[in-house]
């Protein structure tokens, strides 16, 4: 019956009886088990390695089996952690939930494992959902809870996910930060409590930490080796992550912070939990991040599978001084390098209020006539001009009260009856109450208005450099202010299906004040996100270190800037800042006229060679190598293609001492039965590549033993950017 059970739910049939009690969720190289049984509670079971409906027996047998609840709730047996507390009409705050009915189905993503409960008194449903998605190792949970009585239920608490975890040492990888500082990688021991994980920035959810972890269950982590589950929750606004381990007992409870967030469900409605997507890998981290990168690309990406240009972004090169001259020479110096996009970042907008500094004319966004007197068409014909595509900034959520939209529309903006209204940024700068469908047309129309007067405007950077300041809603009822933070988000995404449904090829940068929208709830709508106002390329090597973990090269905004760095003042060779940046999605963030014509045609050479890796390092499988964060002197990762014909391979030194020690590097990444014809892309000298340009070296001595590069990095801030060919 079990392998009947299995066969059926592989077939994508639509329900299944309850006779049976095993239920496998199964991907290529994963499976969770779950025994269900119709009026008792779901119970979670394994998660692990894949195994056939034939192993079943041996998880009971060995001792693997948790026994645990699946979606434990409150008002009954209450010690320890929950995943759901309600409040009935009557004042019961108590559920019993017991299963009425699995189904069993597939859609175009993947398979899907419904398991429908309802309360053995009150009118009040809840399905929990499992999801295995096609050609990846993820598998996502959520819940659906309905209301099917007449009154209504207040939701107090709403996890997605519920999850025992194998105790034993078990360590933490995850990862905070603040701006300048975005994900920040953390490991540590886990030990008997709990550890939370947390936002409640109502907006900017990851500038602090992100709602992504892994966790070891056999010591401390390591990349290659050892089991690690990692999981994610696809959200965009405030988040609560918690491990809870007493002992013997570990359990993950992740979802939406429900604090300051109760949600009074109507009769006969229905609330949806955003997913949480988790994943198991029995070869380290890497294992975890490839896995999460497939995914992204194929599911959780808008275009995931479409080739990012090289763009130049204005901002550090004119800030706010925007004009139609300076724009036009940007384009004309970076088309003459190899580029492929120009941004026209702030500053191009207002004209009551023109927008010379950050606290005025956010809401007001037609063309400064004063900066640019031909306007958008100009430029545009600027872009033609020259062989780029042209793209602009928007901040579309957020308004200054210094602009049009303050002064016609000030109930519009979020904020609290019989209060002073908080302003962030500039001490002007206020947001929009996008929980009001008036507010989300107008966001819409923010887009909307741009691509239709200017069609040819193929990219867009959205940002938003504001948290929800002031927690209030004119649009929302008295009785319903607690759902703010849900609702938001909820307006939000309405706007932004609009946007895809009628703009598919637009692309779009998720920024906020650098890399503080960088999840998997907004990642579905946008094409890639700004990883950090930072552009030091030594810190980028930690920062984009720590974003690699979850989310992928193609996405990864990775901006060459100038000689002295603007955020640390640090200098730092070209090449080194090439180097960096071609890791991820390459482009500029610099005034190119203020290259010398030696630095210029370096850029020239190291775009060329990106454009000829680009596949490889924005579509190819990620292998850390040497981690900044083990203080080792150097860090170093390749990209290389699933058959592992070709790769990418850099080595960054961040350290400079005399005589230090200077590790070999293994590549990971290779196949040890092919050789490999090297490649270097970035030489300072044309004429002058590294000792291993043009080397046939075997697979088996790159992989197991690797390179030396004691004297390839002998000087401070060296580094190398190779391309590594099987040779047939």
């Amino acid at each position: 019956m079990k392998t009947r059970i299995y066969l059926l739910a592989a077939l994508g049939l639509f329900s299944v009886s309850l006779p049976a009690k095993d239920y496998l969720v199964s991907t290529g190289n994963t499976s969770l088990l779950l025994t269900v049984e119709k009026g008792e509670k779901p119970k979670f079971q394994y998660y692990g390695s894949r195994i056939s409906p034939a192993d079943i027996q041996s998880v009971y047998d060995s001792g693997l089996a948790f026994n645990a609840d699946s979606y434990p709730v409150f008002g009954l047996n209450t010690a320890g952690e929950r995943a759901m507390a309600v409040t009935h009409a009557d004042g019961n705050m108590s559920l019993n939930l017991a299963v009425e009915e699995v189904r069993q189905y597939a859609d175009d993503e993947g398979e899907i494992t419904e398991i429908c409960m309802k309360d053995k008194v009150y009118p009040f449903c809840v399905k929990q959902c499992f999801k295995a998605y096609k050609e990846s190792d993820i598998i996502s949970t959520w819940v659906e809870a309905e209301n099917m009585g007449k009154k209504p239920v207040t939701l107090y608490r709403f996890a997605s996910a519920f999850l025992p975890v194998r105790r034993g040492e078990n360590w933490l990888t995850h990862f905070h930060g603040h701006w300048g500082a975005e994900s920040t990688m953390e490991e540590e021991k886990l030990t008997n409590g709990q550890k939370v994980i947390s936002n409640k920035d109502g907006l900017v959810n990851t500038e602090t930490d992100n709602p992504s972890f892994m966790i070891s269950l056999d010591g401390k982590p390591q990349e290659e080796s050892g089991q690690v589950f990692g999981g994610t929750l696809a959200w965009t606004g405030n988040y609560l992550i918690k491990m809870d381990l007493r002992n013997t007992q570990f359990n993950v409870i992740a979802g939406i912070n429900e604090e300051t967030s109760h949600y009074q469900l109507e009769a006969k409605e229905k609330f949806v939990t955003p997913e949480f997507a988790m994943t198991y890998s029995s070869c380290g981290k890497g294992g975890i991040s490839r896995a999460f990168h497939r995914w992204a690309r194929k599911y959780k990406l808008h275009g995931g599978d479409e080739l990012h240009d090289i763009l130049l972004n204005s901002w550090e090169g004119v800030y706010l001084k925007v004009n139609q001259e300076s724009m036009e020479e940007m384009m004309k110096d970076f088309s003459a390098l190899g580029g492929e996009l120009f941004v026209m970042d702030d500053g191009w907008f207002g004209n009551k209020y023109p927008r010379n500094r950050t606290d005025c004319a956010l809401g007001d966004w037609e063309v400064c006539k004063e900066k640019l007197p031909e306007g958008i068409e100009g430029l545009l014909k600027s872009a033609e001009k020259y062989g780029i595509k042209f793209g602009l900034w928007i901040e579309p959520e957020m308004a200054n009260t210094k602009s049009e939209l303050f002064d016609k529309h000030p109930d519009w903006i979020m904020r609290v009856a019989n209060r002073s209204l908080s302003t962030g940024r500039g001490g002007t700068q206020v947001v929009l109450d996008l929980t009001n469908p008036e507010v989300q047309d107008h966001v819409f129309g923010v887009v909307d208005k741009l691509m239709t007067q200017y069609p040819e405007i193929s990219y867009m950077k959205w940002d938003d450099n504001c948290w929800l300041m002031d927690y209030g809603s004119s649009f929302l009822p008295k009785d319903k202010q607690s759902h703010l933070y849900i609702d938001y988000h909820r307006g939000l995404n309405k706007v932004l299906e609009r946007i895809r449904a009628k703009y598919p090829d637009l692309v779009l940068q998720a920024c906020a004040g650098g890399g503080g929208r960088v999840n998997y709830g907004m990642l579905p709508y946008f094409n890639e996100f700004w990883t950090s106002d930072d552009t030091d390329a030594l810190q980028r090597i930690y920062l984009q270190w720590g974003i690699s973990n979850f989310y992928p090269a193609i996405a990864m905004a990775a901006h060459v800037s100038a000689d002295k760095n603007h955020q640390t003042g640090r200098t730092l060779p070209l090449k080194f800042r090439f180097d960096v940046a071609m890791s991820g999605r390459l482009g500029m963030e610099m005034q190119p006229k203020d290259m010398t014509d030696k630095d210029k045609d370096f850029a020239r050479r190291a775009i060329a060679a990106y454009k000829e890796i680009r596949p490889v390092v924005q579509l190819g499988d990620l292998y850390r190598l040497v981690s900044p964060y083990d203080n080792k002197g150097v860090s170093s990762l390749m990209y290389a293609t699933e058959d592992k014909s070709r790769a990418v391979f850099f080595a960054y030194k961040t350290d400079h001492f005399i005589n230090m020690t200077v590790p070999f590097v293994r590549m990971s990444g290779l196949d040890p039965g092919r050789n490999y014809r090297i490649t270097d892309l970035t030489p300072v000298r044309a004429d002058k590549p590294c000792p291993l340009d043009g080397k046939v070296i075997s697979g088996k001595v790159l992989k197991e033993e690797g390179i030396a590069l004691s004297k390839l990095l002998a000087s401070e801030y060296a580094s190398l950017a190779l391309e590594l060919r099987a040779v047939e």
